[in-house]
């Protein structure tokens, strides 16, 4: 007889009623083991997130050390993928000792070198009862009852949040917890697949709250007190993609200044089957329980006591690739004065920007480009033309200040595509709906196969969602523009000076304006792609560039704005026209929106432009095109064969995204313009010299280079752990509740993190996991100052979760910052 089958009823009978000192203790940490989850963004609004920035007040290695106690997971690459690079050359002895001399490590280079030779020693899982009664099944012919129970309460949240694409759900009064209660006292799926025949009637005794059924629970475990906090975080853990999504429903509400109980509710429910399967197991299991732990626990803690070789070996390629950038960053020189030139383009900051403005330095030296985060200073969201509902344009970690509209239509305009979105709306329910896909084609019958053959061979042309139902003409007379605040507030000029004035000195433009200042945004073009929004743009809350370029040209076209910058000491010559661009990072196409607007004088200027970009994106599009094993094709073949991908609805890797990123170069362009970055760095315009007060140099390391964390330590995580981290394979995906998340098949916990195809071509890992290597031309002192004032900035600095490094032009060196101070890298 099964062990889930073996006890009578009666035993483990519950008290339900809690102390109010237990709960008042049982809650303070579900707040604590909650906080440890980073928030996962819907897909529409899919941005990079570190899953474990929870956790930054740790020391990575150590976290990765908890981890894999408590779930399993792994942080690092297995030895044979340092062993394959040090057999390649590409990591070295002395790469080795760099490694080792900054961890303090008593080992030795030599030391490593045999640690290369041998697999690491994985670390042992602390059981939970699913643990347990796994352990006793044939899980050959027998259900899994880890894998039911994260199945079960899966399709349960699915249904609980389900935004639209089902028919019908759970009801939601009283919470998502209260929900699961009702629906356990009439669910016979536990009594049919194993065997829990007790089940519905032990159900009853849940408690009435989550914060009860977690106190309940914990007591009937009969663990220590001092392995609660580890208990409920392994629990959150084994269904983390849906505590990602209880965080960030509570992290948006925070923002809003309310607040959200999902994220507990999901641990009650999950602790609550550990309570049921606890209680069905009888004695045995509440004996195998504590003495398994205690077996596990007292294993891990011998293994604790050996030097772990994989964080000095992970730091070691870390150090190899820094070498050469260390050794161009180090020239002793100072930054040569900006000029004018013909045109001064400022791209974000995003590493698929630094190929092209590459290539368009080397089409036009007479262009300077600069880098610059994409939403461009605006915090602003944006309400599309006879929209319901505005969405934001900004970071995920921000919160919208200002308002940007449509404008440039009249009335009946926004009335018909007001009506155009409602039918598209309701097309889209039907096309979705659980019943209607399975009919949809057959009822459209030979009417729908045209669609059918433009899609599945790439044809037709890209629709830009805030251009449906608008004519050719109207969507040039569409003009997205800053018209006020989030709550109906009319911007004043002053405002809306301030807001130009920061813009520019956070871009470190302020003076020696070129006739034509080009704002590109970026965006990707994609099909059938569930995970689009995040190859957009890797941060701001999955959109493209666009509407922030133009609101913020029109900003700074704007002749009173002139006058109030001019009042902030910044000077913008009349002849300098501020012009947006959206730069496709598919096809490496620039287009340029507002033309109408461009002044006559300008027009030869515009011309020159346009055949500059064109070249550009003909360069960039042949340099990735040995990633994208198209190098074979001559260009015109090549630039057919890029665009189809774009439009190819079974194309599983139309780009790469922000794969291979690895560093941060926060300096004026001129350091790094004569190095190859190969499309691995994210560039900041910045001038220290400029900046008083070290106040943008302050915004930059608390915005920035934290979003570029998160980007890094995203596809860090997806791919040196995609079964926990990334979302699996991407042609199995099923989108959830509309919006939510994906499934890899029809079932198991919402996935989060990368699609495999993001980070793998099938054969190899095409992303290098590597923590980001941050590079700032900025005196230490100020830096340092700057760290001591913001502890989560300092913290990924401290605990490694970042490898922060100076240029110092002065001494011609680059210096690391450790623990215990400044180190020069040579």
């Amino acid at each position: 007889m099964n062990s889930t089958t073996a006890a009578s009823p009666t035993l483990h009978e519950p008290s339900t009623t809690a102390t109010s000192g237990a709960a008042d203790r049982v809650k303070a940490l579900v707040e604590r083991v909650s906080a440890k989850i980073a928030p996962t963004w819907p897909l529409d609004r899919f941005i990079a997130v570190n899953p474990f920035w929870g956790s930054i007040d740790q020391p990575v290695s150590e976290l990765a050390s908890k981890l894999g106690t408590l779930s399993g997971a792994s942080l690092t690459m297995p030895r044979a993928w340092y062993r394959e690079a040090y057999d390649a050359g590409r990591l070295r002895d002395e790469h080795l000792e760099a490694a080792l001399d900054a961890s303090g490590a008593d080992a030795s280079v030599e030391d490593l070198v045999l640690e290369l030779t041998r697999d690491a020693s994985p670390r042992t899982t602390v059981p939970r009862v699913v643990d347990l009664l796994d352990a006793e099944r044939d899980l050959t012919r027998e259900t899994s009852v880890r894998q039911f129970v994260t199945h079960d309460i899966s399709q349960f949240c699915a249904a609980y949040f389900d935004d639209g694409q089902a028919s019908f759900g759970p009801g939601r009064e009283g919470g998502l917890y209260a929900s699961f209660r009702r629906h356990a006292l009439v669910d016979r799926s536990p009594e049919i697949r194993l065997g829990l025949s007790h089940h519905r009637i032990w159900a009853r005794d849940l408690p009435a709250t989550a914060i009860e059924a977690t106190v309940l629970a914990l007591d009937a475990l009969d663990l220590p007190q001092s392995e609660h906090e580890d208990y409920l975080w392994s629990l959150l853990l084994d269904q983390n993609g849906w505590a990602s999504w209880c965080a960030y429903r509570r992290f948006t509400a925070r923002m809003s200044g309310g607040d959200d109980d999902c994220i507990a509710d999901l641990l009650a429910i999950r602790i609550a089957w550990e309570w049921l399967l606890h209680r069905s197991g009888g004695e045995p299991v509440a004996r195998r329980l504590v003495r398994d732990r205690a077996q596990a626990q007292r294993a891990n803690l011998e293994s604790s006591k050996l030097p772990c070789a994989d964080w000095v070996l992970q730091a070691a390629m870390e150090f190899a690739y820094r070498e050469p950038l260390v050794r161009g960053l180090s020239v002793k020189a100072e930054a040569a004065p900006r000029t004018a030139g013909t045109v001064q383009a400022v791209f974000c900051i995003d590493v698929r920007s630094e190929p092209f403005r590459r290539a368009l330095e080397a089409e036009a030296p007479s262009v300077t480009t600069l880098g610059f985060a994409g939403f461009f200073g605006m915090p602003v969201e944006y309400r599309p033309l006879a929209a319901h509902a505005a969405r934001p344009q900004l970071p995920g970690p921000l919160a919208a200040k200002l308002r940007v509209e449509d404008t440039g239509l009249d009335a009946a305009v926004a009335a018909r595509r007001g009506r155009t979105l409602d039918l598209a709306a309701t097309w889209k329910r039907f096309t979705t709906d659980a019943v209607s896909t399975f009919t949809f084609v057959e009822a459209l019958g030979l009417g729908y196969a045209g669609k059918l053959l433009r899609d599945g061979f790439g044809l037709g042309s890209p629709q830009n969602a805030d251009d449906l139902g608008l004519t050719e003409a109207e969507r040039d007379g569409r003009k997205p523009r800053l018209v006020s605040t989030v709550d109906g507030r009319e911007l004043d000029l002053a405002a809306r000076a301030d807001l130009a004035a920061g813009m520019l000195g956070a871009m470190s433009l302020t003076h020696d304006f070129a006739r034509i200042v080009l704002l590109a945004g970026h965006g990707s073009e994609t099909r059938n792609n569930a995970h689009a929004a995040g190859l957009d743009c890797g941060a701001c809350c999955g959109q493209t560039g666009e509407v922030n370029a133009r609101a913020a040209a029109a900003l700074l076209n704007d002749p009173a704005v002139r006058t109030g910058l001019a009042a902030r000491g910044i000077h913008v010559p009349d002849a300098t026209w501020f012009l947006p661009a959206l730069h496709n990072t598919t096809t490496d196409d620039v287009r340029l929106f507002d033309v109408d607007e461009v002044p006559a004088s300008h027009r030869d200027d515009l011309d020159t432009l346009r055949t500059w970009l064109a070249a550009a994106g003909s360069r960039t599009r042949a340099t990735r095109a040995g990633r994208l094993g198209l190098a074979h094709l001559e260009p015109a073949e090549l630039d057919r064969a890029v665009r189809a991908r774009a439009r190819d609805w079974a194309e599983v890797r139309p780009e790469w995204g922000l794969a291979d990123n690895a560093a941060f170069i926060v300096a004026p362009r001129e350091r790094s313009s004569r190095l190859d970055l190969a499309g691995r760095s994210f560039l900041h315009e910045y001038r220290h010299e400029e900046d008083e007060g070290y106040r943008v140099l302050e915004l930059i390391m608390t915005a920035p280079m934290v979003v570029t964390h998160w980007i890094n330590f995203q596809y860090y995580a997806s791919s040196v752990d995609d079964e926990r981290y990334g979302s699996g394979n991407k042609v199995l995906h099923n989108v959830v509740g509309g919006h939510l998340g994906v499934f890899e098949g029809n079932g198991g916990d919402l996935r989060i993190g990368l699609p495999m195809q993001s980070v793998h071509d099938g054969t190899r890992l095409v992303h290098t996991p590597l923590r980001l290597s941050v590079f700032i031309e900025a005196p230490r002192d100020a830096i340092d100052a700057i760290l001591a004032r913001h502890a989560h900035v300092d913290a990924l600095v401290r605990n490694g979760w970042l490898a922060l490094l100076q240029v110092d032009t002065d001494e011609g060196c680059v210096h690391l910052r450790g623990a215990d101070g400044w180190h020069a890298q040579r």
